[in-house]
């Protein structure tokens, strides 16, 4: 079948798009950046990547007619605390414009389950994006899932962050409210065991694990899983505001997707049925063996994708492209070099940077940078990096996002997403003569761009000058 696939750099999508194709399928991914698609070469020379905004009025004939089937995993929860209902109707119009002109059958969106009266913001949403789809010329299958559990997405990482970092938590009674979690291999189950199967057409089904707790047992038990005890004291006094700077200090998530988690949180998300349990065969896994496999995938390094490479974990979402030429004029500058005699070991080095490796000198004082960045609405170094030694233009790194990640040509660069009163690049790169060159360049806003600049120049000289050389040689790292 040929296949669309749109947020195919998603959490979801990811997943999806490796597994599609060893089916056997044609893939058509669909994505608002093509820079941003982090995937190896090969398989990006197996499939077709169109570059389609589906907040923008729709091209004709865009996509190729003889589409067959598509999956809608697009959604703005994570842009705004306002308006992403908004722009997530705008972009169900646009899909159902767009595929018109396709032969497409089937159209598969993953959605939440809606089955209290009382609906959060975010449920709400997802219903009206599923009653827009409907209205396409094809035929809708709608899934609902539960929060979802595995390497990482976003409701594992907090619960992690949460447990692995509080030992005592005093919590909003929102934790006391019932979920039904499934694991990520399942969901995937069902987006492909449900794709061409006509008995799914132009129906929903809820999707979840055989497990019902609230969030407060999910927190005790996840803690029990990884052998170690947490405690948990409930209060009523905490706002939704208060209960969102919450999550965004002690977790890695953002403030906007924490606001809007929190309203969802206060909604039991219990699935009502099993239909499409029993029309697939398929037997969710638990909670905790969804856990298990979780941590397997991340101690063996095999973590596909996170919620934290999204654009939406930073500060904007605009196309990579427009940072990637670093200005030469009216900015400062912090150039280094080095003569190296072993090329290959400093570029693995330059590709394990950040995360759990660090910055190779003076990480307590990058810890700190981190903090301050975080108290002032900052992304901080909480995101850290996806995979130890692996990187992909649009990846997050701490408080970086990776421009360009080319190991043929010994070049990385960084874009700062850390709140500056200006923007900053970090790039490193090995010429041809095996010289190491690093070079931090700042374009200041204003006078206060300066003034920030010039009061950490003394700063620089001890950190990029040590980092460079430990990068070039490791003898000693701090």
């Amino acid at each position: 079948m040929k296949i669309l696939l749109t947020g195919a750099n998603g959490y979801i999508g990811m997943r999806l798009l490796p597994l599609l194709l060893e089916m056997g399928h044609q893939l058509i991914c669909a994505v608002r950046d093509e820079t941003r698609l982090s995937i190896d070469r090969g398989i990006r020379a197996q499939i077709e990547v169109i570059e389609i905004d589906f907040l923008k009025d729709p091209k004709e004939n865009i996509l190729p007619k003889d589409i067959d089937a598509a999956y809608f995993l697009i959604h703005s929860m994570s842009t705004s605390t306002h308006d992403f209902d908004e722009l997530e109707a705008t972009t169900a119009h646009n899909f159902n414009k767009i595929v018109t002109n396709t032969n497409i059958k089937q159209v598969i969106y993953l959605s939440g389950i809606v089955n209290d009266e009382v609906l959060s913001k975010h449920l709400r949403s997802r219903k009206n994006v599923e009653d827009i789809l409907y209205e396409g010329d094809f035929n809708l299958t709608v899934l609902r899932a539960g929060i979802i559990v595995g390497s990482g997405s976003s409701s594992f990482e907090i619960i992690r962050d949460l447990c692995e970092k509080l030992p005592f938590m005093i919590t909003p009674k929102w934790v006391l409210t019932k979920t039904q979690p499934i694991a990520i291999r399942d969901v995937i189950s069902f987006l492909t065991g449900v794709l061409g199967n006509e008995k799914t057409y132009n129906d929903s089904f809820d999707i979840a694990g055989p497990n019902i707790f609230t969030y407060k047992e999910m927190l005790h038990i996840y803690a029990e899983a990884r052998g170690f005890k947490n405690w948990i004291l409930t209060v009523p006094i905490m706002t939704p505001k208060l209960s969102s700077y919450w999550l965004y200090f002690v977790t890695s998530t953002s403030y906007k997707l924490a606001l809007n988690l929190v309203d969802s949180m206060k909604i039991e998300v219990i699935a009502k049925d099993k239909r499409l349990q029993e029309i697939l065969n398929i037997k969710p896994h638990t909670y905790i063996e969804a856990i298990d496999m979780a941590f397997k995938k991340i101690e063996q390094n095999l973590v596909v994708s996170s919620w934290k490479d999204s654009m939406v974990s930073g500060r904007f979402n605009e196309n990579l492209e427009k940072h990637i030429q670093v200005p030469k004029f009216g900015v400062l500058n912090d150039a280094k070099q080095l003569k190296i005699n072993n090329p290959d070991e400093v570029l693995e080095r330059i590709w394990s940077i950040g995360g759990e490796t660090g910055w190779y000198y003076g990480n307590w004082l990058w810890k700190i940078r981190g903090f301050i960045d975080k108290l002032s609405g900052g992304v901080g170094l909480r995101r850290g990096r996806t995979h130890p030694n692996r990187i992909y233009a649009g990846d997050s790194l701490d408080f970086w996002r990776v421009l360009l990640a080319d190991k043929k040509n010994k070049r990385l660069l960084l874009f700062a997403e850390m709140k500056l009163p200006g923007e900053a690049w970090l790039e490193f790169m090995i010429d041809e003569n095996n010289i190491l060159h690093q070079t931090a360049t700042f374009r200041p806003r204003g006078l206060k761009g300066r003034l920030y600049w010039y009061s950490i120049v003394p700063f620089h000289y001890f950190i990029f000058g040590g980092m460079i050389k430990n990068i070039a040689n490791q003898n000693h790292i701090e």
